[in-house]
């Protein structure tokens, strides 16, 4: 390995360290400007976090947050990634999906809450449903974007040899949209995440992060709150890197020799 390799792979750890610590640095000052009640600083935050990790409810609100998380993504990832590549092989059904696609992402994904609490109660499924939703378009349009992308000489090589519709999707398009595909399952994650933040403090249903933080900001324990956004926001990026980053490394990682 190269002199060169081994510093490019410092830089992004340190990046991350340093974007850490400028966020931790702006929330100090920002605390030391305001009365507690308004701005804890991070000493108070952390020691209620640490109170909150030493009891089960905080584990009981992090495994349905999870469970729900799971849930929508992966029928997103399934769903967006089956009509992705459907579209490939079906012109006419590319460009309806396509229309679909840019009409319903123009409305935010929590805008269809109170429909959806109409037709199934109050439960988990209406909040895995938006979480679904929001996660659906970009990777459904990720993969439609790149198979348009696929060399038409591949194609048609393919179908010269006799490949079926399903041989073509599985064996031409498939691997050429791979990375367009991880990438737009990390942007899915992100809309997830937040869809699913935003429904369970809106939602006045089960454990969950975002049903903490919502009760925090309600009797205004702005400790709570900023412990809250401090387990959603590390939360995030230890699945972005710890899981979504490797499995990117694992799939593409002939791009990373």
């Amino acid at each position: 390995m190269s002199n060169s390799t081994r510093i490019g792979g410092y830089k992004k750890p340190l990046a991350v360290v340093l974007a850490i610590a400028f966020i931790l640095l702006v929330w100090q000052l920002v605390a030391l400007t305001l009365p507690d009640f308004l701005m804890p600083g991070i000493l108070p935050v952390l020691e209620r976090l640490s109170d909150s990790i030493r009891s089960g409810e905080f584990y009981t609100g992090l495994a349905g947050s999870l469970a729900r998380l799971g849930s929508g993504y992966g029928i997103a990832l399934i769903c967006g990634i089956a009509f992705g590549l459907l579209a490939a092989s079906l012109n006419f059904f590319r460009e309806v999906l396509r229309n679909v696609i840019v009409i319903l992402q123009s409305l935010p994904s929590i805008a269809w809450v109170p429909l959806f609490l109409i037709v199934w109660g109050f439960g988990n499924k209406p909040m895995i449903v938006v979480v679904a939703l929001a996660a659906f378009f970009p990777a459904a349009l990720s993969v439609m974007n790149a198979t348009e992308s696929v060399h038409k000489v591949h194609i048609s090589a393919a179908r010269v040899m006799g490949a079926s519709r399903w041989g073509l999707v599985r064996r031409v398009y498939l691997p050429a949209v791979m990375p367009e595909l991880i990438t737009g399952a990390q942007l899915a994650f992100g809309n997830a995440w937040r869809a699913l933040i935003s429904v369970e403090m809106l939602v006045d249903f089960g454990k969950g992060l975002g049903r903490s933080l919502s009760f925090s900001g309600d009797t205004g324990d702005m400790t709570g709150v900023m412990a809250n956004i401090l387990v959603i926001a590390v939360l995030a990026a230890l699945i972005d890197q710890l899981i979504l980053e490797r499995i990117k490394h694992r799939l593409l990682r002939y791009q990373y020799v």
